[in-house]
């Protein structure tokens, strides 16, 4: 009797051996979806996260502001009206650069403390120093990235950049001035004469701290502004953020 070529085939088929599953093998198949989590968490943590947070920071800036018209007074206000130091985690203040984006807008609160203020705000004010408006440096400091990043684009910045701080009364408009990178421990730098701390200040100017380079805490970015003019809210945005950016 002649085995059919079907039959010869099936059988040979089932005599093969089955192929080994080795520990390596496993091994390199667990590494190599654990480095795909993990890419995925770094994108999602790195920068899916810091859009969604970017766009409500941004979305809450613009009702505070439509709260604060509601709540103004029609007389304007020659004079700057210097608000009070705040209490951590208390929102006194909206920080908006064109240079970051035509609709960028990040929360100022009381505290530099991560878990309080820096974290779920966005820009914390250093407490011991001056309030916008008043001689000496209104220092603040803001995450370049995670946390709805809102000092990001720091490092964009160009000398003459409109750096508006807002408040209920108005407008405070600072042109950015310089930047410098300086060791953690350089705490001089938010002093009343940023880098002079034993100086008695003439001027009013803001400082924007964070860490440096973009994801480390090497270092820090500082970078500086000088103030320009106070608009009070009765008379609308200041020009330099009705008139976009240039250059």
């Amino acid at each position: 009797m002649i085995e059919s070529p079907t039959r010869r085939t099936n059988r040979a088929s089932r005599r093969r051996p089955r192929p080994r599953v080795s520990v390596l093998g496993v091994l390199g198949e667990l590494l190599l979806t654990a480095g795909v989590l993990v890419f995925l968490f770094l994108f999602w943590q790195l920068f899916w996260n810091d859009w969604v947070v970017r766009g409500e920071q941004n979305d809450r800036g613009s009702q505070i502001s439509r709260e604060w018209d509601d709540q103004a007074s029609d007389a304007g206000h020659d004079d700057p009206i210097i608000p009070e130091q705040p209490d951590d985690g208390e929102v006194f203040a909206q920080l908006r650069v064109p240079r970051f984006g035509e609709d960028y807008v990040s929360q100022i609160a009381g505290g530099v403390s991560k878990a309080v203020t820096l974290d779920p705000i966005g820009l914390g004010h250093y407490p011991d120093t001056q309030m916008p408006g008043e001689d000496g440096n209104f220092a603040i400091a803001g995450h370049r990235n995670t946390h709805g990043a809102p000092l990001n684009k720091v490092a964009e910045l160009q000398p003459g950049d409109a750096i508006v701080v807002e408040t209920k009364d108005g407008w405070f408009t600072y042109r950015y001035r310089n930047t410098e990178y300086v060791q953690p421990s350089q705490v001089d730098v938010i002093a009343a004469v940023p880098g002079h701390p034993d100086e008695d200040p003439v001027d009013s100017v803001i400082t924007l701290t964070s860490c440096n380079p973009f994801m480390s805490t090497a270092e820090r970015i500082i970078s500086y502004g000088v103030l320009e003019s106070w608009t009070p809210r009765a008379d609308g945005p200041p020009a330099a953020l009705t008139d976009g950016v240039e250059g």
